[in-house]
């Protein structure tokens, strides 16, 4: 695909975002094992390929400038790769120094299928980096509105609250999913908040 019909795509993809219409973006697979409430489920995640960077703040436009310009041909074979939905944020504890842990934020984008069966292009960003990540399986709560750092951490609180009810137990720090722009109305936003479960 040249350049500018990948960007013409990207365009118009977004633009049907702004209804909270997503069907052009390829989606990770997943199975609901189990639902808990209305928005509340248990998923089982199949195996996923990402791109990943660190977010040095909160709402790091930077992150996702790094992994967009990763998708659009920042990377070993100049590729441009189709955006995914969602884009996943979470925060890591990650051992500097025993016995001392610190928290780093990562922003990821999911990767297609096809790209991970033809093989994954090496980033040419030092900061970006390819993770593989195995099946898995969440507890998720999914919501509307602006995910601001207070609905999310809501949300989680009200995940943690029904996981628990459910018998279901949980770990690891929440991972938040959003599926549209900015630009999306908020009422037809998408937005989850993912636990661990065990």
């Amino acid at each position: 695909m040249t350049k500018f019909w990948y960007f013409l795509t990207t365009f118009a993809e977004s633009g049907l975002s702004i209804l909270g219409i997503r069907s052009g973006y390829e989606q990770p697979a997943y199975q609901v094992v189990q639902t808990i409430s209305p928005s509340v489920e248990i998923r089982r995640y199949a195996a996923r390929t990402a791109v990943e960077t660190a977010i040095s703040r909160a709402n790091d436009g930077e992150a996702f400038g790094r992994l967009f310009r990763y998708i659009t041909g920042a990377n070993t074979g100049a590729q441009t790769i189709s955006m995914t939905a969602p884009v996943a944020t979470s925060a890591q504890m990650i051992a500097m120094t025993v016995p001392v842990e610190t928290g780093v934020q990562t922003m990821r984008f999911f990767l297609p299928q096809a790209v991970v069966k033809a093989g994954v292009p090496a980033p040419t960003d030092p900061k970006v980096h390819i993770v593989s990540l195995p099946e898995m399986t969440l507890g998720v709560i999914r919501y509307s509105g602006v995910a601001t750092a207070e609905a999310r951490e809501t949300e989680a609180g009200l995940l943690r609250t029904a996981l628990a009810g459910a018998g279901k137990a949980y770990f690891g720090e929440p991972i938040y999913f959003s599926y549209d722009p900015p630009f999306t109305a908020p009422f037809l936003r998408r937005n989850e908040v993912a636990l661990g479960v065990r």
